[in-house]
């Protein structure tokens, strides 16, 4: 049985027990938000040695890393550095998205590699495949875009991004409606392409049911693709992205009556004063499902450091509902990241996270209290223990030396140390 189809015959599974321990909260009011769709569980049931993750309501807003190969550079080991770096830095789940390579082991080696869930969006392989073998991606057969699915369920893969809401009807408006950027989801593009050519409905909404019986074998938590996600802020809110995401609610509804988990993915480039609004909508059109984020970047005009506008945009998507951020890479629209991209872009990810975290839970609060003692009593030991990047905190300290007690940035001119003394005396 899934952890839904568990938490609705009120089954505390072993997995809700761990995630109620690790987040500090009651394992019974884990299984309500389960069994109602509000919170999802991240464990393939062949992924044996996986740390289960929650997302949803009631947990911790946690943060994902996308790595994976390109057709242009393929270096498997790189990937799996990565991988490690982002888990390292605070990532809570890995995407794998390679479309260069021998994917089925590059998926099997990203699963191994690390013990965090993995994700992966299937129709990148099958697109794939047909470029292997020279021909159109448009050329794929239903069965092509099916057996991808099946092989990463039964490897293991966690979740994985399925852009069900792509279909004949929202296509067919993109024809009368006029977009910026167009289309930037990979994975939502090649469906549209495919609609477009064989004048055909996208095979897995058409057949959604059969998605969700394979969904239910392994337990795999479907997330609901943002094919028409708006790629540029004039984009954003338009006519085509809410088609999809009311299309969206509804096959959040239709999983949750065959008990199986679902969130949905959100937007893009947002401006931020629309921000709030975009997450109050998406929550209602999907009946509060878990609702993952890319980003969303706040501008367009800052290539390079997208994980700045990134963590900007995630902040305030997280305080008001998201609960799952997708990192994004200084390298984002630019080219493949590297090792130093990854660790910025989770780090940046991650402080967005733990922003809104410290205020709903009283343990995360409580690090920046010792943080705050810490600097109050110019404690360097205790400041570059409880330092989540630990060693930039270091190199900053050792490249500015100082004679005194505080930083190089004051010297003997150091406010806390000046007031503290005064005081003393």
């Amino acid at each position: 049985m899934t952890q839904m189809e568990d938490a609705k015959k009120g089954i505390i599974t072993e997995e809700m027990k761990f995630i109620a321990e690790n987040e500090g909260i009651k394992a019974e009011e884990l299984r309500k938000n389960v069994a109602k769709g509000y919170t999802v569980i991240f464990r393939n049931l062949v992924h044996e040695w996986v740390k289960p993750v929650a997302v949803g309501r009631g947990v911790r807003v946690k943060i994902n890393a996308n790595i994976g190969t390109s057709r242009d550079i393929v270096n498997v080991e790189e990937e799996i550095e990565k991988a490690k770096i982002a888990v390292k830095y605070g990532a809570d789940t890995i995407m794998d998205l390679s479309t260069g390579g021998d994917l089925d082991k590059i998926r099997k080696k990203i699963l191994r590699a690390v013990d965090v869930p993995i994700g992966s969006v299937p129709i990148y392989q099958a697109a794939e495949e047909m470029l292997v073998k020279g021909r159109a991606i448009i050329e794929m057969s239903e069965d092509d875009m099916w057996n991808a699915v099946e092989k990463h369920f039964k490897d293991g893969i966690d979740y994985a991004t399925i852009h069900v809401g792509v279909i004949k009807e929202v296509i067919e408006k993109m024809k009368r409606t006029t977009r910026i950027v167009g289309m930037v989801s990979r994975g939502g593009t090649f469906l549209a392409a495919w609609i477009l050519h064989w004048e055909k409905e996208n095979p897995f909404y058409k057949d959604y049911d059969y998605l969700l019986e394979l969904a239910k074998e392994y337990d795999v938590v479907l997330s609901l693709g943002d094919g028409l996600r708006p790629g540029g802020l004039p984009d954003a809110g338009d006519e085509l992205q809410m088609s999809e995401l009311y299309t969206l609610g509804r096959l959040v509804r239709r999983a949750r009556e065959f008990g199986v988990q679902t969130m949905v993915e959100g937007p893009g480039h947002v401006p931020i004063d629309q921000i709030p609004m975009q997450i109050k909508i998406a929550k209602v059109a999907t009946d509060n499902a878990p609702f993952y984020v890319l980003g969303p970047l706040v501008t367009d005009i800052f290539p390079g450091y997208d994980h700045i506008a990134g963590a900007i945009g995630g902040a305030i998507a997280a305080l008001n509902g998201a609960d799952f951020l997708c990192y994004v890479t200084p390298a984002e629209h630019l080219g493949l990241p590297t090792k130093e991209h990854v660790r910025l872009g989770v780090i940046a990810t991650k402080l967005a996270a733990h922003a809104v975290n410290l205020t709903r839970f009283r343990e995360e609060y409580y690090k920046d209290y010792l943080m705050s003692l810490a600097r109050g009593s110019l404690d360097w030991e205790k400041q570059f223990e409880l330092a989540m990047d630990k060693e930039r905190f270091e190199e900053i300290r050792e490249s500015r030396p100082t004679s005194t007690e505080a930083c190089s940035m004051c010297g003997d001119l150091c406010a806390i140390r000046l007031i503290s003394d005064m005081l003393k005396e």
